[in-house]
């Protein structure tokens, strides 16, 4: 029954993140617009640029909350409450330092506020009461949703992502129609603390209806801290390990506004709200099958291990090349028809940004059998990762400007990413030669490319007259001819070429067949 109970709330976590991914693409697109056409560039920019300044201070928690998850699975499995009471006790006791720790010094920070913007349209007011709105929605969740972990831990993150969705959502379409009516920034910012607080109200109630008998004690936190000293463990490693991911994300727009401009900041995060809605729809498609990759090794069959490892890498590179050309192709004339002209970015730009998210569609798999081998301990990558971003941005930003920037990114994922952790998997995880993944990579990659190429001949034959940008129907039948064309072609290439792209669709074909008799 276990079992069972465990693949109902897997399809339920999945069917919920899809909706969820829906929703937020829809009102993420709707809201954006209105947004930046009644409250301007210049204060979007300046959101983003107070939220990564913030969300660096929140480097602090990598890896805590993985951590607990880690050591909350037995005990739930075990349905050992007394265990469970301890750990998230713990867990508070941990949130609660690294949320006092982040008050601190975010005070601290807000005395450099004029040193960092300068020279801006907007009066220090707006600046501070934007930067303490997303400092305290920040701190909201260690003083008060930390116990949010128990959920995710227990399959329950349907529950999370739900309400969180909806908050969010309604937060969005409230501030659009404020900005429409009254079109103040205060009232903008004042809704990032009110419905902050609500989403935390309501998720508490929740888990003291899911979890009645759950009584956690931050004072008991604290004296049972040395109890479980694997929190330390995986902590330490785990922070390293995401830290190049966030350091990225986070410092990438602070460096826009350095070496460019404030409202190049909002062009370029019009962007990156696309790419990382994409890379929401891969982590929904392939990255729940990470608690079957530790399954799978614990088994300890080498051969298999390694088939299923070549199944998974083919489809994802197989799904990551077909969304990246699609958007390289189609995202220029969305931004026209969504935003105007004025919010384009050049090809230059637009081609690193495409290749940027390419490299982060790409990592998932090796990613996942690295944890199920529990590979965390070179931990020199994260670190170096994120000296080549900080080094390369810098240098490349102050020449280049922003397709200077972007190099950063894109050389320290390349170099960490897709060189070191394939060698390192292979190496002290497969046992076999690390040529094997560069063979793997190129056999499953020529069908994309091929059919790239095969693609951009047949679609203006087909299309004939139908301009991308000529209006929202004609984008979206080109859009749809071109993906359609895309992947069916891909995928008729891949199958051809690639024998681990096959095993894996006659795996599911059998699997489907086995269902119906």
């Amino acid at each position: 029954m276990a079992r069972e109970s465990r693949v109902q709330k897997s399809l339920l976590n999945a069917r919920v993140n899809l909706f969820c991914y829906v929703l937020s693409l829809i009102v993420a697109f709707f809201t954006r617009k209105a947004f930046l056409d009644q409250l301007g560039t210049d204060f979007i920019g300046l959101t983003g640029t107070l939220q990564s300044i913030l969300g660096f201070l929140n480097l602090a928690e990598l890896g805590v909350g993985t951590a607990i998850g880690y050591v909350l699975y037995k005990p739930l499995f075990d349905d050992d409450k007394i265990k469970i009471n301890e750990i998230v006790s713990v867990f508070g006791y941990i949130y609660r330092c690294i949320g006092t720790f982040i008050l601190v010094i975010g005070i601290l920070l807000s005395f450099f506020l004029p040193f960092i913007f300068p020279s801006t349209v907007f009066c220090y007011e707006v600046i501070y009461l934007g930067y303490y709105a997303f400092l305290l929605s920040s701190l909201i969740t260690y003083f008060f949703n930390y116990k949010m972990t128990l959920l995710s831990a227990d399959q329950r993150n349907y529950e999370v992502m739900g309400y969180y969705q909806i908050v969010i959502s309604s937060k969005m379409c409230l501030q659009m129609i404020f900005a429409f009516y009254v079109k103040s920034f205060y009232l903008f910012l004042l809704l990032e603390i009110i419905f902050g607080v609500l989403y935390s109200v309501i998720l508490n109630i929740r888990i003291s209806k899911v979890y009645p008998w759950l009584d956690s004690d931050i004072k008991l936190g604290r004296k049972l801290f040395k109890k479980y000293p694997e929190i330390n463990k995986y902590v330490r490693q785990l922070f390293f390990h995401k830290l190049g991911g966030f350091v990225q994300y986070q410092i990438a727009p602070f460096f826009v506004y350095t070496f460019v401009s404030l409202p190049v900041v909002a062009l370029y995060s019009n962007y990156t709200l696309i790419t990382l809605k994409i890379q929401g729809l891969m982590a929904g498609v392939l990255d729940s099958t990470g608690a079957g990759v530790g399954n799978l090794i614990s088994e300890n069959d080498k051969q298999k291990i390694y088939s299923v490892y070549k199944e998974l890498l083919s489809v994802r590179i197989l799904i990551a090349g077909i969304l990246t050309i699609c958007l390289f192709v189609l995202i220029n004339p969305f931004i026209i028809l969504w935003l105007g002209e004025n919010y384009v970015l050049s090809r230059l730009v637009t081609t690193l940004i495409s290749f940027q998210t390419f490299l982060a569609l790409m990592r998932g798999t090796t990613e996942q059998f690295l944890y199920g081998y529990g590979l965390f301990y070179d931990v020199w990558a994260p670190v170096a990762e994120c000296t080549i971003f900080i080094i390369c941005s810098i240098i490349g930003g102050y020449f280049w400007g922003l397709p200077g920037v972007l190099m950063g990114p894109i050389l320290s994922t390349v170099v960490i990413i897709h060189i070191w952790k394939p060698i390192f998997l292979y190496i002290k995880g497969f046992k076999r030669s690390f040529g094997l993944y560069i063979k793997l990579c190129i056999i499953n990659l020529i069908p994309i490319v091929v059919a790239f190429a095969f693609t951009m001949y047949l679609f203006p034959l087909i299309s004939n007259c139908l301009s991308l940008s000529l209006s929202w129907r004609n984008w979206f039948l080109g859009s749809v001819l071109f993906i359609t064309l895309m992947g069916v072609l891909s995928l008729t290439f891949g199958m051809i070429v690639s024998a681990s792209l096959r095993a894996f669709f006659f795996r599911l074909i059998k699997k489907k067949r086995n269902r119906c008799f």
